[in-house]
């Protein structure tokens, strides 16, 4: 089986972004996990091959472009739409969880407030992912 290892967080919040860091390697040592707190640098990374993960976390209330306007970016791009995204939100509201479905996010997380039960979602993340085939370029 060809494991995941490669991990793209979008997300504004330093903090949430420690913090999945931390998780990361805690829960899985060999993986790379990249942290970037905008969709326009994302987006650009992505588009000259400078950071290729195999699935992406993506925050929805981020200032500029927001999770769902880069959500819909990637997925109008031929080179990116195939690339999974997770949508990973404080936000549980329906009709964020319907946007996220209607621009064909893979899943939609809401992150919880406590580290331990965060760890416990990033386990259960990577644990899916890793049993998981995706397409490739």
């Amino acid at each position: 089986m060809n494991l995941l290892h490669h991990f793209l967080l979008i997300d504004d919040n330093l903090a949430d972004q420690l913090l999945a860091e931390e998780a990361f390697l805690q829960l899985c040592p060999d993986c790379t996990l990249t942290c970037v707190a905008d969709g326009k640098t994302a987006l650009d990374l992505l588009k000259s091959k400078a950071v290729q993960p195999d699935v992406i976390l993506l925050d929805v209330n981020m200032p500029g472009m927001s999770g769902f306007e880069v959500l819909a970016a990637l997925k109008a791009d031929p080179q990116l739409a195939l690339l999974p995204v997770v949508m990973l939100s404080t936000s549980g509201a329906k009709s964020d969880v319907r946007a996220a479905y209607t621009l064909h996010a893979s899943s939609y997380l809401v992150k919880a407030q406590e580290f331990e039960q965060f760890v416990d979602q990033i386990d259960t993340f990577l644990a899916f992912w890793q049993k998981t085939q995706v397409a490739r370029e």
